[in-house]
């Protein structure tokens, strides 16, 4: 056993997945923002609102089937999604500044 953390083998693999992890949510993160930006700019072109509250709540009920089959709680996955909707509707309502 070893006497530090620094020096745990099997910590470090842990932790090397978790960072690869933490970085292709951050690329897919960053990808679903690209995509949503071309939203926004066809919405606002398209004199739509930004929100579109029967299509988010669609998408909340999909997350949260998704999370039970995956095993994670459910209302985490509600709260994360949520996080991202409101953050590209901000992203949307400051694009037509």
């Amino acid at each position: 056993m070893a006497g530090s953390s620094g020096e745990d083998q099997v910590l470090a693999e842990f932790r090397a997945s978790i960072d690869n992890i933490d970085a292709a949510m951050i690329h897919l993160l960053a990808e679903r923002f690209r995509v949503t930006r071309q939203v926004g700019v066809h919405k606002a072109e398209a004199g739509l609102p930004p929100a579109d509250p029967e299509r988010e709540a669609e998408q909340v009920e999909r997350m949260r089937g998704m999370a039970e089959a995956a095993g994670i709680d459910p209302v985490f996955s509600e709260k994360f999604l949520r996080f991202v909707i409101d953050e590209v509707i901000r992203h949307h309502l400051s694009a037509g500044d």
